[in-house]
């Protein structure tokens, strides 16, 4: 969690001196969403497959989208995008099943992040294991803009340590894996490692946790968004 209005700073700042206009309409979109309890913030749930899990050195293969408004997803705003690779998928194709020929009319990273851009504008980002994605979203973006961007995040598995350890007192191995998280709130299973379906399930997640937390209109925004260190 950060200051929300040293986030407000920040996000105006950022957008005075960027000189992308696609980034400044994306940062001016997020400033009125902090303060607002989670009912009528404008989430949306994202999920990557990578060559691997380097973000310096790997590269996005596809990019998952869904939605979150009033604690409902609109499954007809889903949407998943490939994205051409430098090179061969190589051995992550175990991993996301995608493999090389399925990128051939794929989007090149340029149009990738432009779409990513627009398409979550105005929205705060929610993603299990944020970290990881938000990371490989910032180098991509700042690689493709020439300058660094702030994405602001709400992480599922932050979320589901602090109320494991809450309940429970210690960590056990796997216990707070996206599917491990999930039966937890009696959520059903998902074929894993489709950018789209990881997405959906990491916004069932949120909104499972946000109903035992106490429910959409009663926590903000605020008290559970972060941004990367």
């Amino acid at each position: 969690m950060v200051n929300h209005l040293w986030l407000k700073g920040r996000l105006w700042f950022d957008s005075l001196v960027t000189k992308n206009s696609l980034y400044q309409d994306y940062l001016n979109a997020l400033t009125s969403q902090f303060n607002l309890p989670i009912a009528q913030t404008k989430l949306m749930a994202v999920d990557l497959e990578m060559t691997g899990l380097d973000p310096k050195l790997d590269q996005i293969i596809s990019i998952g989208l869904i939605p979150i408004y009033q604690g409902s997803l609109p499954l007809n705003q889903a949407r998943h995008v490939m994205i051409g690779i430098e090179g061969s998928v190589g051995h992550s194709a175990t991993v996301h099943g995608i493999v090389d020929n399925q990128l051939a009319d794929a989007l090149t990273i340029e149009q990738a992040m432009a779409w990513f851009l627009k398409q979550t504008q105005g929205h705060i980002l929610v993603a299990h294991h944020a970290p990881l994605d938000i990371a490989f979203l910032q180098n991509n973006l700042a690689s493709v803009f020439g300058q660094a961007v702030m994405l602001p995040f709400i992480d599922t598995l932050a979320i589901e340590r602090k109320r494991y350890l809450h309940q429970h007192g210690q960590l056990i191995e796997g216990c707070l894996r996206l599917g491990q998280s999930r039966e937890r709130y009696h959520l059903p299973i998902y074929a894993a490692h489709n950018a789209l379906i990881d997405a959906i399930a990491c916004a069932e997640l949120l909104l499972a946790q946000l109903s035992a937390m106490g429910g959409i209109n009663t926590i903000k925004c605020h008290e559970l968004v972060n941004v990367a260190k």
